[in-house]
Parts: C-alpha cells; structure tokens; sequence
C-alpha cells in the first residue's frame, strides 16, 4: 500500500469516527438545537479537510457545496434569522456560491488541479442570491432573463455549429 493511500485510510477512519461519536452521544445527551445546525458544515469541514491532508480534488468537491451549504444554514438560522422573505433566500444562496467558489481555490492550493468548472454554478448562484438580496429591479432581470434563456442556447448552438463549418470549409 502507497503512503499516500494509508493516509487516505486513516483520515476517513478518523472522519467516520468522529461522526459514529457524535451520532452515539447524540441519543443519549440532549445537544439541543444548535446540534443539527451543524451536522452539514461540519460534515463540509471534514471533507475539506481530508481532501487538503490526502490531496484529493475529489473529496474538495462534497467539502465545499456542503461548507457553502453549512454556512447558509447557519447565517439564516443566526445572526440573519431576523432576515425573511426573499433577502434570506439571497443570503443562503450567496453563502452556497461561496462553497462552490471554494473548490477551484482549495483545488489548486492543494492539489494542482484546476477545477474552475465550479465557478460556473457557483456564479449563478450568486448572481441569483445577489439579486434576491437587493430585490426590485434585480428581480425583474432575474425574471426577464428567465424567460429568454433558451435564446442563449439557440446563439450557442448556431455559433458552435459556424465555427464548425467555417473549419471545413478551409
């Protein structure tokens, strides 16, 4: 076995430990609200974190969606819990770009990869959360450019397929 593969081992031995201990105490001790609130940002935590030790892109992935996730949950459960309505969706969905946003970063600090393809769902979701946040005429884009998104399929298309045919035609 690798070096490299023991490691892989004994972190996610660790990370399964850790959660077996938590899920025990838990039915025994009461850890209150505030418990459930941080299952999903710990469980981003440890994915981050075994992905940094082992250099694994691949566990970065489920690390950052559920960080950005966790942080959501947090930000709207606590110091936001006074924010409702559509601002509250806004603050969620920026708080899970930033999880997405975190995966090409940690990617490339750590692993060499490049995994700027997250960047892309990560922007939507920012833009949307962005918009829900600051609400009137930022909603009233967000719904003009929901009803007219499949003409940027359509450009898309018809650019991939010129481009094509002006190679072939040289």
């Amino acid at each position: 076995m690798k070096s490299g593969e023991s490691k892989n081992h004994v972190v996610g031995g660790i990370a399964l430990i850790v959660l077996g201990v938590i899920a025990l105490v838990a039915q025994f001790v009461d850890l209150g609200e505030m418990f459930g609130l941080l299952i999903v940002p710990a469980l981003g935590v440890i994915f981050l974190l075994w992905g940094i030790m082992t250099r694994q892109s691949g566990l970065l992935i489920p690390g950052g969606i559920l960080s950005g996730i966790g942080a959501g949950i947090l930000l709207t459960a606590g110091p936001f819990d006074d924010v409702s309505g559509d601002a509250s969706g806004g603050i969620f969905l920026l708080s899970f770009a930033a999880g997405w946003f975190l995966i090409p970063v940690l990617s490339t600090i750590f692993t060499g990869d490049n995994h700027w393809w997250a960047l892309i769902p990560g922007g939507i979701m920012a833009v949307i959360g962005g918009a829900l946040l600051f609400g009137g005429m930022a909603i009233a884009v967000l719904e003009f450019l929901g009803q007219i998104w499949p003409v940027f399929l359509i450009l898309g298309g018809l650019y991939l397929i010129l481009r094509r045919s002006g190679k072939n035609a040289t």
